[in-house]
């Protein structure tokens, strides 16, 4: 009797010891899918109030050009191919995902080594441009650029712009005019050095903005035509900062 007691109590205390695993069980899942939930939602906010990250910063600038430049019309044969300094400062008014357009205010100065005075003198004024010899050119230009990026840090683009080329004399005037124009040139007074000549020029870019954020390189290739003065180009290297 006893035996059968004992049988039938275990009988009907086993779908209370199961229940009560199940219910343990239900509250494990339930605080692991809660657990989880929070640290989604935790990440999801952290991500929200992380800044996003630009590794090309775009805006005010400031740029330096290095390179030579040349003359292609008259001058050429007469003047040689010299050096390009630039200074350039500038800011990007349109910044987008694949293109960008910014202005920039730009200053040059060429440097060259030209045929004497003399021996042009013997060519002709007229065959001969009959400069001074030696020049030094100063442009002062605005220009627009328009840029389009191929991938993230590649950006190949145009620009164009105008402004005045000063080109002054490096000899004194009095010389010049007696030595010079009276004698070796039989009085022919080009007006080179002696008044500013607009300037048109233009062409393209490329810029690969580095992991410095901040800096690019590239290149700047421009043909400009001086009023009064010559047809010519240059290829100065580039560095910019963007603040």
């Amino acid at each position: 009797m006893k035996a059968t007691q004992l049988l039938l109590g275990s009988l009907l205390s086993l779908p209370l010891l199961a229940s009560g695993d199940a219910l343990a069980q239900g509250y494990e899942d339930l605080d692991g899918g809660g657990e989880a939930t929070s640290s989604k939602s935790k990440k999801d906010k952290n991500d929200r109030a992380r800044p996003e990250v630009r590794e090309i910063v775009k805006g005010t600038y400031a740029k330096a050009n290095v390179g030579g430049a040349l003359f292609l019309g008259s001058f050429s044969g007469y003047v040689n191919p010299g050096t390009s300094l630039g200074l350039a400062f500038g800011s990007d008014f349109v910044d987008q995902e694949k293109s960008s357009m910014a202005w920039e205010l730009m200053f040059f100065q060429g440097i060259h080594n030209g045929t004497h005075y003399d021996i042009q003198a013997d060519v002709g004024c007229g065959i001969a441009p009959c400069v001074q010899g030696d020049l030094r050119t100063y442009t002062f230009a605005a220009a627009l650029e328009w840029s389009t990026y191929p991938n993230r840090r590649i950006g190949v683009g145009l620009r164009a712009g105008a402004g005045l080329l000063l080109s002054p004399l490096l000899m004194e005037e009095e010389y010049y005019l007696e030595e010079v124009v009276g004698k070796s040139w039989s009085g022919y007074n080009p007006s080179f050095h002696f008044q500013p000549h607009p300037v048109v020029l233009g062409g393209p870019t490329f810029e690969y903005y580095t992991k410095l954020s901040h800096f690019s390189v590239g290149a700047d290739i421009d043909a400009f035509y001086a009023i009064g003065f010559d047809l010519g180009a240059s290829i100065t290297g580039t560095l910019k900062y963007t603040f």
